[in-house]
Formats: C-alpha cells, structure tokens, sequence
C-alpha cells in the first residue's frame, strides 16, 4: 500500500490564561496539546483518529490541513510538506470541520461557486461537480435557499459539499457526525465508504466508537495529545469491542499519571 500522509514527530502547544488555569485547576502556563505524535495513513482507506474530548485530535488535524503551524515535526501529503510547503498541501486536501461556520447570507449555490473558483477549476467543472454532489445530498432544491434558513443537517451537507468541491485525493473530517440526526448522520457515513471504494484516503477524527468500527480500517488511539496506539482495527481489538479496548488503555494511562 502506498502511504499518502506521514505525520513525524508533531509538537503543539498553547499557553493558558489565568482564566483556563482556574477552570482546569492548574497553575501551569504552557498545555501540550499534541506530543511527538506520528502515525501513517495509506491510499484508499479511512483511518480513525480516536480520543476524549481534548485528546489533541483536532489540533493533530489543523496541523495536517496547515491551519496551524506545528512547533516541531512535520506531516507529508503524498509527498508534500506541510512546513514548507502549505499551498500545495491544501490543493490536495479537502478539510471539514465541525466549526467550519458558512456565512449565512449566501445560498449553497453561490458558496460551491465561490469555492471552486478558489480552487481553479473551471466554470464547466464547477457546474458537473455541484450537479453530482448535490443531487447525492439532496442539496439541489435547497441550492437558492439562504444558509441561515437551513436547517443543521442540511447546513452540514452544504459544508461537507464545499469542502471536497475540488474531488481532493485526500479528505479529513474532524467528527463529521456530530450533533447529526441518524438519517442525516447515514448519508455522510455511506459516503465516507463510497469514497474508500473511489480509492480516496479517508481520516476521521470522532469519539465515536461504532463510527470506527463501522467505518475504519486502522485507528489511531490518542490521549493527552500522545498516540498510545496505531493499528488495524482487528489488531487493535483482538476479538475485544474496541469501547473496552479504549477505556482498559484509559485506565492504564490514569494510573501511570498518579
């Protein structure tokens, strides 16, 4: 299998307000949220980036998609790096996150416009790319209607569309479910498996357990921004549901932090 992400060694802090040091009961200045994390995803599969709430997986996914600059190391985007070289990386990518906010005076119509020519694509190719996916969202007779009269779902579909308007080889979705209803949260997961049969590489980064064992073909266990462990899901689990597998290295960790 050919690799097409290598994240080495990747580092990120931030420093902490006096106002977080007393919510999180701390009197340190500097939080590590990712520490010398690494991990390889392959071509045409969905690797899961799992992890609690503040585990560092959304930081790892900026870093990868070259919103923040990593402090040390680096990631490689089939061949590109994200420390040197940022613009072509994003020509690569396609990025949605759950805080990804469309403005709401604009339709879909004109943001998936907006967005291909951001990309270079041509006129022709926008309008074959917006008839594809909108028709397989069910975004077309919504496609006039203003993002602030949407309703969550269908404000979700629109983000998720215009994040892939380019058909990047490369798809990173940080919890693409979250806050969906289930009819809503099926059509994105089917499509996330429709993509792994298109050859796409997939990551996806959730808590979700039945997301990773549903979807993924390797997961990566993240806690306290470090990687504690990265493997197939049938290794990962051996015979085991991977909610206990999780919550046995959880455990584990919490003891060795006592």
């Amino acid at each position: 299998m050919k690799e097409i992400l290598v994240v080495k060694d990747l580092k990120k802090t931030f420093r902490i307000s006096a106002k977080q040091q007393k919510l999180e009961r701390t009197k340190e200045k500097i939080k590590v949220a990712v520490h010398d994390l690494s991990f390889q995803a392959y071509e045409g599969e969905i690797f899961g980036l799992l992890g609690p709430n503040g585990a560092g997986k959304t930081t790892t996914l900026r870093m990868i998609a070259t919103l923040i600059a990593p402090e040390s190391g680096d990631v490689l985007v089939d061949g590109s790096s994200v420390v040197r070289e940022p613009d072509l990386v994003r020509s690569k990518i396609g990025f949605l996150t759950s805080e990804l906010k469309l403005e709401e005076f604009f339709t879909p119509n004109y943001l998936f416009d907006f967005f291909g020519q951001l990309h270079g694509m041509e006129k022709e190719q926008i309008e074959t790319r917006k008839r594809d996916l909108f028709d397989r969202f069910g975004i077309t007779r919504f496609a006039e209607v203003k993002v602030a009269d949407l309703s969550t779902g269908m404000k979700q579909k629109v983000s998720l569309v215009v994040s892939i308007v380019h058909n990047p080889d490369i798809i990173i979705f940080d919890e693409p479910t979250n806050g969906l209803d289930v009819l809503t949260a099926k059509v994105v997961t089917d499509f996330l498996m429709e993509l792994k049969v298109q050859g796409k590489t997939v990551i996806v980064s959730t808590h979700i357990f039945s997301l990773v064992e549903k979807i993924c073909d390797r997961v990566g266990v993240i806690i306290n921004g470090t990687m504690v462990l990265c493997d197939t899901l049938p290794s990962v689990t051996q015979e085991k549901c991977l909610e206990d597998v999780f919550f046995d290295i959880y455990a584990e960790r919490a003891g060795e932090a006592v």
